[in-house]
């Protein structure tokens, strides 16, 4: 099963490479925007994405992000990606 997670891009972070910063639940992570540029780059700040394996596969507005979040976290399993998140980004951080 695929899993998709919504996320708020809240910076880019390498214009270049088509990589932003998304916010996932107050975990932010680096993901690659390019499956979702529709127009600049910089115009995706403040956009909601659906992010799969580091990558930001779908726009969706923000009342589907919220009934994702709230779906996923019923289901238990947003705790359990947020966890790995958190803990993909601490160990990139040199605090594993």
């Amino acid at each position: 099963m695929c899993l998709g997670i919504p996320g708020r891009i809240v910076a880019i972070t390498d214009e270049a490479r088509q990589m932003a910063m998304a916010e996932v639940s107050g975990v932010r992570r680096e993901v690659n925007v390019a499956c979702v540029l529709d127009r600049p780059i910089g115009a995706l700040v403040g956009e909601w994405v659906l992010i799969h394996v580091g990558f930001a596969m779908a726009l969706i507005d923000e009342d589907e992000a919220a009934r994702t979040l709230d779906a996923l976290r019923d289901l238990g399993e947003a705790q359990e990606a947020l966890d790995a998140m958190a803990e993909g980004q601490r160990a990139l951080e040199g605090r594993a």
